[in-house]
């Protein structure tokens, strides 16, 4: 990967966030920063890397919107063009060389301005992981079952949605409003960088980071008992889940939690997360502290067979007396096959619609372990099919080409 694009996915967020925040202008920023961004493609091969590439292509991008708003005579009824033009190069060199904290403060308020209550919650939730974390279209569009095409436009209605909305942080009821909102974000932001739907990745430990540190910086910015068991729980389950995240790669390819070296995983993340659930053990059951309670039996077994896996079957059980999910439906047949065994599991499966390759994929599973090794390859060559994501695709292909050779594991996928 090149510095380029580590700087897409690391700074796009930031620096579309402080555009916004000065020219008020969603469209206008982030067409100038894809400018920018183009620019640095052009020119970097030929002239060298600049020291400091974030500054460059705020810069960048801030010129572009000063050519965009002479265009359209707004600067010359708004502001003196000289003062404008000092002071935008003096900020650059400001804001980028700082602790951070006022490009943090920005995201915040660009998150919430694509939380607005003018947008519905999943038009909120896919424009904040495209226009904030910079994940791309394509992802986003699995995330939510849906084609690309058909995601590409909700986001252009979302933003022109949002065209005039101020970019403020609300407090009080409004506020309250928009933080569930903003936790969906960061839950669907970490999925994205738990599992990417698409590259070649097995993770994307940056993505899924950024995405704990943006429902940090919610927590803090909310008053103490404001949403805090829901926000505590969710934090929780993310942490439990990134506490994974040396331990699912080895030599660039995916390891099941079955296989996965448990010396590896972050224990002082578990131990927070762990510290988060205590005082929510006797509270009212939510989604988020369900799955975290999952991740928990996860967290505290010292290996996959000593893992308490009819407690697990028993949460997902809650977990969909919450809400009916073919995911969780999914979820809870692995989790019964441990119980019960394979047959169970595929007797569980039975019925489940859900799009892509880990229906399949776990079908595939169950049936090696049943015995059913013909119709096993024909599910894991049905999952490798549809899988966009290569790591995921070559783990699959790597679990069919073995069932031949041997007894299939055991585990889930």
């Amino acid at each position: 990967m090149t510095r380029l694009e580590d700087l897409l996915r690391e700074e796009w967020g930031r620096l579309l966030a402080l555009l916004v925040a000065r020219y008020r202008r969603l469209d206008l920023a982030e067409d100038a920063l894809a400018d920018a961004f183009e620019a640095a493609a052009r020119t970097w091969p030929a002239e060298g890397e600049p020291d400091n590439g974030a500054a460059w292509l705020l810069t960048a991008a801030r010129r572009r919107v000063l050519d965009r708003l002479r265009s359209e005579e707004v600067l010359v009824r708004r502001m003196p063009l000289l003062a404008v033009d000092a002071d935008v190069t003096a900020g650059a060199q400001r804001v980028m060389a700082d602790t951070g904290e006022e490009i943090v403060d920005e995201r915040l308020r660009l998150v919430l301005l694509c939380t607005h209550p003018t947008l519905s919650r999943e038009a909120a939730s896919a424009l904040t992981l495209r226009l904030v974390l910079g994940v791309p279209t394509a992802d986003i569009a699995r995330l939510f079952l849906q084609s690309t095409s058909t995601m590409a436009a909700r986001l252009t209605r979302a933003r022109k949605k949002l065209s005039g909305a101020r970019f403020e942080v609300p407090t009080g009821a409004v506020l309250a409003g928009r933080v569930t909102a903003v936790a969906d974000v960061a839950y669907l932001a970490f999925t994205a960088g738990y599992a990417p739907g698409s590259g070649p990745d097995v993770l994307r430990a940056e993505l899924a980071g950024e995405a704990i540190r943006l429902l940090r910086v919610l927590r803090d910015v909310l008053p103490p008992d404001h949403a805090a068991g829901d926000l505590d729980a969710l934090l929780a389950l993310l942490l439990l889940q990134h506490s994974r995240r040396d331990a699912r790669v080895r030599e660039g390819r995916l390891v099941l939690l079955p296989d996965q070296d448990r010396s590896r995983w972050r224990h002082d993340e578990i131990a927070e997360a762990l510290d988060l659930l205590a005082p929510l053990a006797t509270t009212p059951a939510s989604p988020y502290l369900v799955q975290a309670l999952i991740a928990a039996e996860h967290a505290v077994a010292p290996s996959q067979q000593a893992t308490a896996w009819h407690r697990i079957v028993e949460r997902y059980d809650e977990l969909l007396g919450l809400g009916d999910s073919p995911v969780v439906r999914l979820n809870r047949a692995v989790a019964l096959a441990e119980v019960a065994g394979p047959r169970a599991g595929l007797e569980a499966l039975e019925g489940i619609a859900l799009p892509g390759h880990r229906l399949p994929a776990a079908r595939g599973e169950l049936l090696a372990r049943a015995g059913e090794t013909d119709a096993a390859i024909r599910a894991l060559d049905a999952a490798i099919a549809v899988c966009a994501n290569q790591a995921e695709r070559d783990h699959l292909i790597s679990r069919r080409d073995r069932l031949g050779a041997g007894p299939s594991s055991t585990g889930p996928l």
